[in-house]
C-alpha cells in the first residue's frame, strides 16, 4: 500500500465501505481500494484494524476505521460537502445515518433468520423502518430534496441488497410506498452509487446469501 493517494480498505459485500466509497467519489478524491476476506484475514490488516472489520481508510501513516468517522473525515477535509450548512440539519442528517445503520442490522438479521417467526420479525421491522421513511422523505430526488447527501451515500447500499432479494420474492418491504421506491430507483442511478460496487456485487451476494441454510431454502415461501 505505497501510495499517495487514499486507501480503502474493503470486503466485496460491506455496505459500509459502499458508504465511503459513494462520498469519495462524489468529492471527486482519487483513491486506491483493496478488498480483504474477512473469513481469513491478512496479518497486515489485522495489524492496522483495531476492530477486525472494514471499512479502513489509509491516509499517509494513519488509518481512520468505523464508516461514520471516516464520513465525517471526508466531511472537514475534502471538497464538495455532502452535509447541509445548517447545525440543526446536519445533526437531523447524522440521526438518519444512524438509522441506516439500524435497518443495516435488520437486513441481517433477516438474512440470517433461523425460522420463521424471525424471518418475519426482521421483515416487519424494516416495513415499518421504510414506512418512518416514506413518511419524512419530501419530492426528492434525493433525501433532503435536490441536494445529494450523507443520507444518500448511507441508504445506497441499503437498497441494493433488495437488486437480489426482488430476485429471489417478493417480500412487501416497499409495498405502497413510492417515495422510497422513487428514492431507490434515483440512487441506483447515481454514478457514485454505481462505482461503489463491484460489477460480480450480485454474484457474490446470491453466493453468500446461499450460505444461509433457513433464508435459501425458505425465503422464497414465507409470506
Amino acid at each position: 500500500m505505497t501510495t499517495h493517494e487514499p486507501v480503502l480498505v474493503s470486503h466485496a459485500l460491506c455496505p459500509y465501505v459502499q458508504r465511503v466509497a459513494i462520498a469519495l467519489h462524489e468529492k471527486g478524491v482519487a483513491f486506491e481500494r483493496i478488498d480483504v476476506d474477512l473469513a481469513n484475514k491478512p496479518g497486515w490488516f489485522v495489524a492496522i484494524s483495531p476492530l477486525g472489520r472494514t471499512p479502513l481508510l489509509r491516509v499517509a501513516d494513519a488509518v481512520i476505521f468505523e464508516s461514520a468517522v471516516i464520513l465525517e473525515y471526508l466531511e472537514e477535509t475534502c471538497a464538495n460537502p455532502l452535509h447541509p450548512l445548517s447545525p440543526l440539519a446536519r445533526a437531523e442528517h447524522r440521526g438518519w445515518i444512524e438509522f441506516a445503520s439500524s435497518a443495516l442490522n435488520d437486513i441481517a438479521g433477516f438474512y440470517n433468520a433461523a425460522d420463521a417467526d424471525i424471518f418475519r420479525a426482521k421483515r416487519d421491522a424494516l416495513r415499518v423502518k421504510f414506512q418512518r421513511l416514506e413518511r419524512r422523505l419530501a419530492d426528492g430526488p434525493w433525501f433532503g430534496g435536490g441536494r445529494f447527501s450523507l443520507v444518500d451515500a448511507a441508504f445506497a447500499p441499503v437498497f441494493r441488497y433488495w437488486d437480489v432479494f426482488d430476485e429471489i420474492g417478493d417480500f412487501g418491504i416497499f409495498t405502497a410506498l413510492p417515495r422510497v421506491q422513487a428514492w431507490r430507483a434515483a440512487l441506483a442511478q447515481r454514478d457514485s452509487v454505481r462505482a461503489a460496487a463491484a460489477p460480480d456485487y450480485a454474484a457474490r451476494l446470491h453466493a453468500f446469501l446461499r450460505a444461509r441454510p433457513y433464508f435459501s431454502t425458505n425465503a422464497r415461501s414465507i409470506t
